[in-house]
């Protein structure tokens, strides 16, 4: 077997090794997140629960396949849960799943 053959096949045991791991990750959304709906207004600023609202400098949108997203790709009325910062903008915001969506929030 020659030295690129060998190469190739490690490098695609050690693919195969780490998919199952990177499946397995967990979406874990905070219990102290709020429930709300979302759509995007303009550049950074949101409207969250029929009220405007500028999103915080850094502000993370996470997609329901956990994909970082920018506030422009946010589709409107999507359900979400969020987190404020001591400003009071949202800076961390998860759009639901269906499943997601269908849980009861627990501080809502």
């Amino acid at each position: 077997m020659t030295l690129a053959k060998l190469t190739r096949a490690l490098a695609l045991c050690l693919l195969v090794a780490s998919t199952p791991s990177a499946l397995a990750q967990l979406r874990t959304i905070p219990a102290d997140a709020k429930a709300g709906t979302i759509r995007h207004l303009q550049g950074m600023l949101v409207e969250i629960n029929g009220q405007p609202v500028m999103l915080a400098p850094g502000a993370l949108i996470r997609d329901a396949a956990n994909r970082g997203i920018v506030p422009t790709a946010l589709p409107p009325g999507a359900q979400i849960r969020y987190l404020l910062d001591a400003q009071g903008k949202p800076y961390r915001i998860w759009l639901l799943t269906p499943a997601e969506a269908a849980q009861p929030s627990p501080n809502n």
